[in-house]
């Protein structure tokens, strides 16, 4: 089985990133499910229920999110609608959505866990090291090849997790801080791991936004409206391979797809 992930989508430049750029990341990788994280979609700020069909009719075949998750208000209504967008599972029971999807395509079938560290980073979810066990035994009824998304700030929690789920899980990437990380290898028991798999959208930015409102924040200590840059568009993400028996990742890889890679038009 082969997937891809996609780190943040950030605004609109991140979907325009995703709508040009996901083409050539499918023809080298010839994925069978792709999985996006689509929390910062919305200018920046959460997910709307018009963005996230946009994104699967971009090629996701599942949605993840994070702290953003309830930025937009609409979205609360949408997850009755569609179990293919899952919030982190670490919230309390009761909460609208669900933590975890099992998609089916190709003759294959690929679980998809989304979870929320606890390490400087709001709200205070629920341990997601202790909730996380069954969910994974409830997906291992289905199929073996599990992908996690663990939306984190830091890189300690990140690979705490990873090595926590290795054995258990086919992947473990680390989505949150918009920047990728050279750290991708498959641990010893066979989960396929990166801390961070970088965003989806403008690199000429401080994570997103234009660079000079932010820079200004820090000269002045003054608030600032931000914008969201539109130079420089890439998608950026992971590709893993995994034995669909055993639910071991065989290979992965970081990627990067660049607007510049783009065929020149005439």
């Amino acid at each position: 089985m082969r997937v891809i992930f996609l780190g943040d989508v950030v605004g609109e430049p991140g979907r325009e990133a995703v709508r040009m750029l996901l083409p050539l990341a499918k023809e080298k990788y010839r994925p069978d499910f792709i999985v996006i994280n689509g929390e910062n979609s919305a200018g920046g700020n959460g997910i709307t229920p018009k963005l996230a069909i946009e994104l699967m009719r971009y090629g996701a075949d599942v949605i993840t999110l994070g702290d953003h998750v309830w930025d937009q208000k609409e979205i609360v209504s949408f997850f009755s609608i569609e179990p293919r967008l899952i919030r982190p599972f670490n919230y309390p029971d009761g909460t609208p959505g669900c933590g975890y999807v099992v998609v089916q395509g190709n003759g294959k079938k690929l679980g998809v866990i989304n979870a929320q560290g606890r390490t400087f980073i709001k709200p205070e979810l629920d341990n997601p090291f202790l909730l996380v066990g069954p969910i994974i035994e409830e997906i291992r009824k289905e199929t073996p090849c599990i992908l996690v998304d663990f939306h984190a700030e830091t890189t300690s929690e990140k690979i705490a997790f990873g090595r926590h789920l290795d054995g258990r899980v086919s992947a473990v990437f680390g989505t949150h801080t918009h920047v990728p990380t050279a750290d991708e290898q498959i641990f010893p028991k066979g989960t396929a791991y990166q801390t961070d798999v970088g965003m989806t959208g403008p690199y000429n930015s401080v994570i997103g936004r234009r660079s000079e409102e932010v820079i200004a924040r820090y000269l002045t200590l003054t608030p600032q409206k931000w914008f969201l840059s539109q130079q420089d568009l890439r998608i950026s993400g992971a590709f893993v391979e995994i034995d669909e028996a055993t639910g071991h990742a065989l290979r992965v890889e970081r990627f990067q797809v660049k607007d510049s890679e783009l065929p020149k038009s005439e």
